[in-house]
């Protein structure tokens, strides 16, 4: 399970399909295909279901209040979908899951990690947008994140706790 910050106005809002139509959406997709996986076989939501505008009428951030508007949404989806991994793209979606499970988890110190969290394999990236990659994350390091998240799909082996801490490393687990 992916989840973004919020439905994009060129996107999402548009298509109403999570990452299409924008060129997040198509980056998100490139990504994607770099490890193999296609939106078949992945399900994709967003931390707040609204898109948020600026009084210009462009994408913000979603407020506190809409993410705790959405909160119970977002948990009901965790409980419906029932993923092994989440996958949260950008630190609003990361922030978000605080409201259903508390984590001390931020996005500078833990993108691309992989953590135990309520109970599932948490693995915290970057947002796919134009922007995040050309001023907090290059293409290459993205990348190379979305490869941890396909090695993550093989934590989910592990017996999980609800505390969010760091997953044991690939070469610890391959060592058992």
């Amino acid at each position: 399970m992916f989840i973004g910050e919020a439905p994009g106005r060129k996107g999402a809002d548009r298509t109403r399909i999570p990452f299409s139509g924008d060129q997040s959406g198509r980056n998100f997709d490139r990504f994607l295909a770099s490890i193999g996986l296609s939106r078949q076989q992945i399900f994709i939501t967003s931390a707040a279901l609204c898109n948020p505008r600026s009084d210009s009428g462009a994408n913000r951030k979603p407020s506190k209040t809409e993410l705790v508007n959405c909160s119970t949404f977002l948990r009901q989806t965790l409980e419906i979908v029932n993923p092994e991994v989440v996958v949260t793209l950008g630190s609003v979606a990361l922030d978000a899951l605080k409201s259903i499970e508390t984590h001390g988890l931020v996005l500078k110190e833990s993108a691309a990690g992989v953590y135990h969290w309520n109970g599932r394999v948490l693995v915290p990236i970057y947002h796919p947008s134009p922007q995040v990659l050309a001023s907090h994350r290059r293409e290459a390091e993205q990348l190379r994140d979305y490869k941890v998240v396909k090695q993550a799909l093989k934590v989910i082996e592990t017996p999980l706790n609800s505390k969010p801490q760091r997953a044991q490393s690939f070469a610890q687990r391959r060592a058992k």
